[in-house]
């Protein structure tokens, strides 16, 4: 299995190459084995053209390296806080990609306005706090997860899949390391929507609350009628 986690996460990470959400070596994607309690993640500064699933990095739930020569990813402590925090996780994503970090950078959530949006995120995609000078000299990485835990304290994390730290980017998540991926992808998409939208309509308001519910629930739930069924 460790093995196998390794591979997915690689993948997750290339993923974000290939849908251009990254520059040289930002950004990073963890997957968890939570049987083994085990966590795969990008190793640090580490070329992603050169990247093979033997430099990604496994650790326990306290951070420490359990196999690989690498350092990892300088978010490992923020990964680990949304593992233990969000049981239905099974990966994460952080990136800076341009127009979500745009948003995060501008202190904004991003408004419902269209039905784009609400097929994959359910209301409006937080911002954090600020955090505190003693928060950024203290463990900081370590309390930009803490930002986001407090943030989601009524918000389903798998309803909504991703946050946006404010001055800093976007994480986002998902049951698997690809489809946390898969989630910075629509992030992205959603935050660019936006973007362009605020700056046609600047007065524009999110759609009505049963029309964000139709689409989110056609596609998920019990009750969700999207594609071909079982």
């Amino acid at each position: 299995m460790p093995i196998e986690l390794k591979e997915q996460v690689l993948e997750a990470n290339l993923e974000l190459v290939r849908s251009g959400l990254v520059l040289f070596t930002f950004g990073n994607a963890s997957g968890i084995d939570r049987s083994r309690g085990l966590v795969a993640i990008k190793p640090s500064g580490v070329s992603y053209e050169q990247m093979n699933s033997e430099d990604i990095v496994l650790v326990d739930m306290d951070g420490n390296i359990v196999e690989g020569s690498l350092k990892p990813s300088s978010d490992l402590a923020t990964h680990l806080l949304l593992y233990k925090e969000f049981p239905s996780i099974g990966g994460v994503v952080h990136t800076h990609s341009e127009f979500a970090t745009a948003w995060a950078q501008a202190g904004r959530s991003i408004p419902p306005y269209g039905t784009t949006h609400a097929d994959y995120f359910y209301g409006e995609i937080p911002v954090t706090d600020e955090l505190t000078q003693e928060e950024i000299e203290g463990d900081y990485v370590l309390n930009t997860g803490k930002a986001i835990v407090r943030r989601f304290r009524n918000i389903d994390p798998l309803a909504t899949p991703a946050v946006l730290v404010a001055g800093h980017g976007p994480f986002a998540w998902g049951t698997t390391a690809m489809s946390a991926a898969h989630n910075a992808v629509l992030l992205e998409a959603v935050a660019r929507m936006a973007y362009h939208t605020t700056t046609l309509n600047a007065a524009c308001t999110p759609i009505s609350q049963p029309l964000q519910d139709r689409h989110y629930y056609r596609k998920h739930g019990a009750k969700a009628t999207y594609g071909q069924g079982s």
